[in-house]
């Protein structure tokens, strides 16, 4: 895990839902609305790779 500039640790394998620009980036990287990302983070977990996974079997 890389760590922020305040020394925090940072999680990149995950998406977070509940934050706004996270949901957006992913949404603007795959294509797809917020609502779809939000929808694949329910149902196979937030995962990034297995969110990816689901909006392009989607797709």
């Amino acid at each position: 895990m890389s760590t922020t500039s305040r020394g925090r640790a940072q999680d990149r394998a995950r998406v977070a839902g509940g934050q706004d620009y996270e949901v957006r980036y992913e949404a603007r990287k795959e294509g797809v609305s917020q609502d779809a990302v939000k929808e694949a983070i329910r149902s196979v977990g937030n995962s990034r790779e297995k969110v990816e996974a689901d909006l392009e079997k989607k797709a």
